[in-house]
């Protein structure tokens, strides 16, 4: 399970091929994840936005920005984690997700970057 920490957050992700919501032979192939973020740090701190970037074999890389997650702007306390699931569609069975969390710490003001670890995105026969 990739995960990364930075800044006292650490973002854990594990994902799956979700083929009974896939359709491949109209090039559409839906991949679950679930990310965990935990607070490991002395300071409250809050979710404010996401940047995604995502690679795909077939088509362009894409960014996704937003705010928060999952219509959440979850704020997590020393010790705290979040856990959500989401879901990303591709046009074919092999590509890579990795971004940044911004994030806000509560008592200072101080908002920052959160790495979210690359991760990869493929059937599972396709994994060696």
């Amino acid at each position: 399970m990739p995960a990364s920490v930075s800044h006292n957050i650490r973002v854990s992700v594990l994902a799956r091929y979700e083929p009974a919501q896939s359709t491949p032979g109209e090039a559409r192939f839906i991949f679950s994840y679930r990310i965990t973020i935990a607070n490991l740090g002395p300071h409250t701190v809050q979710l404010l936005a996401r940047h995604w970037v995502i690679t795909d074999s077939l088509a362009p890389r894409t960014e996704v920005e937003g705010p928060g997650v999952v219509g959440a702007q979850p704020v997590l306390a020393p010790g705290e984690q979040y856990t959500y699931t989401s879901f990303c569609p591709l046009r074919s069975g092999m590509g890579r997700m990795e971004g940044t969390y911004r994030m806000r710490d509560l008592e200072t003001g101080r908002e920052f970057l959160a790495e979210i670890p690359p991760f990869g995105l493929h059937l599972p026969h396709a994994a060696n």
